[in-house]
């Protein structure tokens, strides 16, 4: 499809889930690349600042290798081909952040279905890998997941170590050798409580949750007699898509701690662990011990900061502000977040930001306006594909919601009278590329500006 009418826009930046993953720096370091030609050969390209080079540059680049003249410049064109869509690049579009927003593009520009756009790995030594790495972070609790989520999780895990084709006996035997921690998390298979009542309690509950992981694993093992193949491949596929579903997956995780809300008769607070999962997509903090989400944001709704220690024995911090309610009146939070890993933590946020941010204005092109073309198509079309693109468990009652009312943050609104905290400095680069401007008043910092 060729679109010299206009420039590659994809849906809003909170609306638009592009695939997860870890990030790595794509700005600085050399990066081998192929351009295929019509012949099917290759190019082979190393390059240095991929990620900001323009298919300008780009093409100067591939001229050179072909000793081609620049005269033919306004001979040849770089395309995006696959079997679903094929686009050709503006001389000022950025191949490798378009690249990354292809499976945005495929929902805007045809009309295949999610299944087709999201077929991805199929080799299954790179599958093992990716399903090995998040079986880990299920099992270790840093994927906080419901109890029917993490269930069948555990049952696709014995579907795919142990086959499909044992009955109740084998398959209790087998579970019980590789002991029910292998395929559960241990939060779930054990449960919480004290040393005695856990002492009391682990048999009865071990019984109870293998009773349900079987039961679970003959339903997945029933629906290949009328469903896709359940060889390892579409097993693992099952599992990875489910872990997917989660925000926090491909999250980088962090160490920290947060204020608990003053409690008794003496205010005490004292602090809680916490760890902290940031993504291309935003930060969440999940509370280590039990296992569920306290705070849950998307870069768009979020100003954050990193302030040093002042004094000796001061803590690194990391600050979180975002909007929040308190008695029916609409303020300002700041979370604060002690952490030796503060200044990693900002600088990843910092880098994610951008990376996202140049990727959003090279699918739109450097002056970002909408054609008639691309103008929305209504709310119903939007809607449904938001529905499309999400999975996310939204229940109240869910692990994967946030628990503002738990968490112990700093307060204030926009009146300057009535403001007696810090409010961190914004840094420049979140705030220059955000939709809407900030509509924060400024804020007079006073000497309570670590205390609460």
């Amino acid at each position: 499809m060729e679109r010299d009418d206009g420039d590659f826009l994809p849906e809003p930046s909170e609306d638009s889930h592009s695939q997860r993953g870890s990030v790595a720096s794509s700005v600085t370091r050399a990066q081998d690349l192929l351009v295929y030609l019509a012949s099917d050969s290759a190019v082979h390209l190393t390059l240095e600042g991929l990620g900001c080079m323009n298919a300008q540059e780009l093409g100067r680049n591939v001229r050179e290798a072909l000793n081609i003249p620049n005269s033919a410049v306004d001979v040849f064109a770089f395309w995006f081909c696959s079997p679903l869509l094929d686009l050709q690049l503006k001389p000022k579009h950025l191949p490798y952040k378009l690249c990354r927003q292809w499976q945005d593009l495929l929902y805007r520009f045809t009309e295949a279905p999610a299944e087709d756009i999201s077929q991805g790995i199929e080799d299954e030594g790179v599958l093992r890998l990716l399903y090995d790495e998040a079986k880990m972070n299920i099992l270790e609790g840093r994927y906080p997941c419901d109890p029917e989520h993490w269930l069948t999780l555990g049952a696709l895990s014995c579907a795919v170590e142990l086959g499909t084709g044992l009955d109740d006996q084998a398959l209790t035997a087998a579970i019980r050798e590789k002991k029910l921690s292998s395929f559960l998390p241990a939060h779930a298979a054990f449960g919480g409580g004290g040393f005695l009542s856990t002492l009391r309690g682990r048999g009865g509950r071990n019984a109870e949750m293998e009773h349900n992981l079987i039961k679970e694993y003959r339903s997945i093992c029933s629906s290949a007699a009328t469903g896709p193949s359940q060889e390892p491949v579409a097993l693992m596929h099952q599992y990875l898509k489910s872990c997917h579903a989660l925000p926090y997956y491909g999250c980088a995780f962090f160490m920290g701690e947060i204020d608990k809300p003053a409690q008794g008769l003496l205010h005490r607070g004292g602090r809680k662990a916490v760890s902290v999962g940031i993504s291309l997509e935003g930060v969440y903090v999940m509370d280590v011990k039990e296992k569920h989400v306290l705070l849950g944001l998307k870069f768009s709704e979020l100003s954050w900061d990193h302030s040093y220690p002042e004094t000796e024995g001061d803590s690194h911090i990391l600050w979180l502000e975002f909007d929040g309610e308190e008695a029916g009146v609409h303020v300002n939070k700041l979370l604060k977040i002690y952490s030796k890993q503060a200044e990693l933590m900002s600088g990843l946020i910092e880098f994610c930001v951008e990376l996202r941010s140049v990727g959003e204005s090279a699918a739109a092109g450097t002056d970002g306006e909408v054609t008639p073309s691309q103008e929305p198509r209504g709310r119903e079309t939007n809607e449904k594909t938001r529905e499309r693109r999400q999975g996310k468990l939204r229940r109240q009652s869910s692990v994967v919601c946030s628990r503002v009312h738990s968490l112990s943050t700093i307060s204030y609104v926009d009146d300057g009278k009535e403001i007696k905290r810090l409010k961190p400095k914004r840094a420049a680069s979140f705030f220059t590329r955000q939709a809407q401007p900030p509509t924060y008043s400024a804020v007079q910092v006073t000497e309570s500006l670590e205390q609460g």
